[in-house]
């Protein structure tokens, strides 16, 4: 008889709180792709059960515990935590204490998001706040996977990318121009964040400077005098971040009147009520003041999965040598190119078309090894042009 559900249930005792968790798992055949972006995000999803169409895979890529929101991907690994010596000995003693810790706290980041999570009414933000619990408790661990983390940044771009889809139906060239705005907008709110962070920073370190007790006192009054001006600089600055923190936020209410206006789009991402907040971009934003790894869209996402997929290939711990390190190579590449670093991609593209020509002529006499290299290889020649097209114009 075939079923009514694309889904079968697996039963799998969280390791952190002992609960047992019934997680829905998607069964084989449950929806098809139709094909893959050049990212590797897969595009036209189509379930068999049309009234989970709005519904992304990915919400069931990971797994959370429905009572401590302990959240790991959801692959073979996990089902059988319990036969995993290596994880019960060295990464859950690490993890444990730590995710419990947070737990006890009120208004943390576990709490903001393991509370939010609402998979029938809220399915892809839900997927987004669940990937993030993967990276908040993978990075709790004492030595934390550089991979897994590009991974997990990466699918929440996924994630972004298709309410992205879903809340603009528009697919002309003037939608397109407008995702390209888009992006730029988001470099620079992730341009004034980080200011913001720089600038704290500065102001740590100078205040350090007469805490410090080896400093001897005569030289402390040396620096007395410069207290003042330099205070002075940092109030000057402080308020120059608030005056563009106010005009930038005017600017993205703009944006939104104008694409609403313009494209008559409903945005999925910002322009839905969320978890009491006015839009799940606000929500996200008041998280981010708790932990400045959550991202507020596709481009912050994919900017910290470059981030973490660099320091992954730089470290070679996770990342094999031959096929998987020339598919790094060329994400690292393709997902510079999408946030607009373009010098970056292209050091990364040339690399990635010199090391699959050389390992396809190093396997030329196995054609099934080379064959997924040859398409990885026509991807980066291709796109490293559009890269150096945008290179010129940048």
């Amino acid at each position: 008889m075939a079923t009514d559900s694309p889904f079968f249930i697996s039963r799998i005792e969280c390791p952190i709180c002992k609960t047992i968790n019934e997680l829905q798992t998607v069964r084989v055949g449950a929806y098809t792709e139709q094909g893959r972006d050049t990212d590797f995000c897969p595009t036209d999803i189509e379930w068999r059960f049309k009234r989970y169409q709005n519904h992304n895979p990915l919400l069931y890529f990971t797994a959370t515990c429905s009572n401590c929101f302990y959240t790991r991907e959801f692959n073979n690994s996990f089902k059988e935590w319990k036969k995993d010596t290596n994880f019960i000995t060295y990464r859950l003693k690490s993890i444990k204490p730590q995710h419990l810790d947070q737990l006890a706290q009120a208004g943390s980041v576990l709490k903001l998001m393991g509370e939010a999570i609402d998979t029938q009414r809220f399915p892809n933000e839900s997927a987004i706040l669940k990937l993030h619990l993967a990276v908040y408790d993978e990075l709790l661990a004492d030595h934390p996977s550089n991979l897994d983390l590009g991974r997990f940044y990466l699918r929440i771009g996924w994630v972004f990318r298709a309410m992205n889809r879903l809340g603009n139906p528009a697919t002309n060239a003037l939608g397109n121009l407008t995702s390209d705005i888009d992006n730029r907008f988001a470099g620079m709110d992730s341009a004034l964040e980080s200011f913001a962070k720089e600038m704290r920073a500065f102001e740590r370190h100078w205040q350090a400077q007469f805490d410090n007790a080896e400093i001897p006192s005569e030289i402390k009054a040396q620096m007395v005098p410069f207290q003042e001006s330099i205070a002075s600089g940092v109030n000057g600055c402080r308020q120059a971040f608030g005056d563009m923190e106010a005009q930038l936020n005017q600017l993205g209410q703009a944006l939104n009147e104008y694409k609403g206006t313009v494209l008559d789009e409903q945005d999925g991402v910002t322009g839905v009520g969320f978890a009491g907040r006015n839009s799940f971009t606000d929500y996200l934003k008041e998280v981010r003041l708790t932990w400045d790894g959550v991202t507020i869209n596709e481009r912050t996402a994919l900017e910290k999965a470059v981030s973490y997929y660099q320091a992954a290939f730089s470290d070679g711990r996770d990342i094999s040598p031959g096929y998987q390190q020339l598919q790094a190579s060329y994400l690292i590449a393709e997902l510079s190119r999408r946030v607009g670093d373009y010098d970056g991609a292209r050091q990364y593209f040339n690399s990635t078309i010199k090391y699959g020509q050389d390992f396809i002529y190093r396997n030329r006499n196995d054609r099934s090894r080379t064959a997924l290299a040859r398409k990885i290889l026509e991807l980066a020649i291709e796109q490293g042009r559009a890269n150096m097209e945008a290179l010129k114009t940048a």
